[in-house]
C-alpha cells in the first residue's frame, strides 16, 4: 500500500485546481497589464481570483497581494513592519521560538540591523499565553509576528486574543498562516489581524504561488521593484494560471472545511490513540487544540531519519519535521523550544493527513509504524543502553 502522509510539507493539487490551471494556461494567456482584449480578459480573471481569496479571509480584494510563496509574504510583511516602526523610533519586535525559518531567519537579519527581538515562551504544548505577550509589549514595540498554527507539532495559537492585545497597544500584528489557511476558519477583521501570509501548495494549489493580506490603511512599501503590478507593491508579471488555481483550491477548501476537518480529525485521533500505545512514545504539541491532520510523536531510542527511511520502504511518506530543514542533522528547533531533550527530539515523526487519506491507510500506518519502531530499537545501542536502567517492553 502507498500512503502519502506528508501534507504539511506539500499537497497534491485538487482536480478542480488542476483543471482551472490547465484551462488558464491554454486560454487566459494574456498579460493582465495589457490593454487589448486578451490582456483585459486576464485582468478580469486576476480580479476574480483576488476577490475569491479576500472573501474567504474576511478581507477586501484590495488588501490581497499575490506573491511567489508564503516565505516571500513573511519576509515582506516583517521587513516592512520593522522598518516602518524604526522610522518612528520603534525597534522592538516580538515573536516565538517555534516560527517557520522564513520568520526566524528574517528576524535574525533584523537583529543584525540593530532591532531587538523578544521570543515568547511556548511551554510544553507549544502555545503562547496572552499574558506573556501583554507583559512583553513595550512603547517601542513595532510588530508582533506569531504563526497561526505550527508546521511541526500542529499547535494552534490564540490568534484572536493576540490580535486584540496588539490592537489595544497600537502594535501591528502579523501571522504566518501557511499551515492554517484552508484548514482553519480565518476572519482577519474579527481576529484583529493586520497582515497574514499564506501559501497555495498547502491546500491543494500549485507550488510557487502565495499571498499576503495587508489591512487597508497600512502604508505597505514595495518589496520587489519594477513594474506597476499588484498596485505598484510587487513588480513582475503575475503568475496568472497559478493564481487562478490557488483561488479555486482555496474556495474549495474553505467551502468544505467543516466536513474535511471532521473526517481528517477522526483519522488523526485514531492515529494518535494507536501510536500512543508504543512504549516510550510522546505526543508533541497541544493534545486538543491542534490542526485537524497533524500527528506528531517522538519515540525514544531511535533516530528520526532511520524511521523515515524504513517507513518509505513500506510505502509511507512521512517526515520528522519541516521539509525546509530536512537536510539538517540537528534536532527540530520546535521540539527543543517545547522543552524536549536532544536525545528524545531526535526520534521525531510527523504524519500529516488530508481529506484524500483513507481509513485503510490509517490502519496500515498503525500496523507499520509500531513494527518499524520496534525493529529500529532492537538494532539500536542507544535503546540497549536505556534498557539497562528500565524494563524492556519488548522482552519475551
Amino acid at each position: 500500500m502507498f500512503v502519502y502522509a506528508d501534507n504539511a510539507a506539500t499537497t497534491a493539487m485538487s482536480p478542480a485546481a488542476l483543471e482551472a490551471m490547465t484551462t488558464a494556461l491554454r486560454d487566459v494567456y494574456g498579460n493582465p497589464s495589457s490593454l487589448h482584449q486578451k490582456g483585459q480578459e486576464a485582468a478580469d480573471a486576476l480580479a476574480e481570483a483576488r476577490a475569491t481569496m479576500a472573501k474567504y479571509l474576511g478581507a477586501q480584494p484590495r488588501e490581497i497581494y499575490f506573491t511567489g510563496c508564503g516565505t516571500e509574504a513573511d519576509n515582506w510583511a516583517i521587513r516592512f513592519a520593522a522598518h516602518e516602526g524604526a522610522a518612528k523610533g520603534k525597534r522592538h519586535l516580538i515573536s516565538t521560538p517555534i516560527e517557520h525559518h522564513a520568520v526566524l531567519h528574517t528576524l535574525a537579519v533584523l537583529e543584525k540591523e540593530g532591532f531587538e527581538v523578544t521570543y515568547l515562551p511556548v511551554y510544553d504544548n507549544g502555545v503562547v499565553r496572552p499574558e506573556d505577550l501583554e507583559a512583553a509589549i513595550r512603547p517601542d514595540t513595532a510588530l508582533v509576528t506569531v504563526m497561526y498554527a505550527n508546521n511541526e507539532i500542529g499547535s494552534i495559537q490564540p490568534i484572536s486574543q493576540i490580535g486584540e492585545i496588539c490592537h489595544k497597544h497600537g502594535v501591528l500584528f502579523h501571522t504566518d498562516a501557511v499551515q492554517a489557511a484552508g484548514h482553519l476558519p480565518i476572519n482577519v477583521v474579527e481576529q484583529h489581524i493586520d497582515m497574514l501570509s499564506l501559501s497555495g501548495h498547502k491546500f491543494h494549489a500549485p507550488k510557487g504561488v502565495g499571498a499576503l493580506y495587508c489591512r487597508k490603511g497600512i502604508p505597505l512599501k514595495p518589496f520587489i521593484e519594477g513594474g506597476a503590478q499588484e498596485r505598484g507593491k510587487r513588480a513582475g508579471t503575475e503568475a496568472l494560471p497559478s493564481i487562478i488555481a490557488m483561488s479555486v483550491a482555496f474556495r474549495e477548501a474553505c467551502e468544505h472545511m467543516e466536513e474535511n476537518a471532521r473526517k481528517v480529525g477522526a483519522m488523526r485521533d485514531r492515529l494518535i490513540e494507536g501510536l500512543s500505545k508504543i512504549p516510550y512514545s510522546r505526543l508533541t504539541g497541544d493534545p486538543v487544540n491542534r490542526l485537524p491532520g497533524m500527528v506528531s510523536f517522538c519515540f525514544e531510542g531511535i533516530e528520526g531519519e532511520s524511521l523515515l527511511l524504513r517507513l518509505d520502504l513500506a510505502g509511507i511518506c512521512a517526515s520528522s519535521g519541516s521539509a525546509c530543514t530536512s537536510g539538517s542533522l540537528d534536532p527540530s528547533h520546535v521540539l527543543l523550544a517545547i522543552g524536549l531533550p536532544h536525545e528524545i527530539a531526535h526520534g521525531s515523526l510527523r504524519l500529516s493527513l488530508c481529506e484524500y487519506n483513507t481509513e485503510e491507510q490509517v490502519d496500515y500506518m498503525l500496523e507499520q509504524v509500531p513494527q518499524v519502531v520496534r525493529t529500529l530499537r532492537e538494532m539500536s545501542p542507544v535503546w540497549a543502553h536505556m534498557m539497562e536502567t528500565r524494563e524492556n517492553p519488548y522482552k519475551d
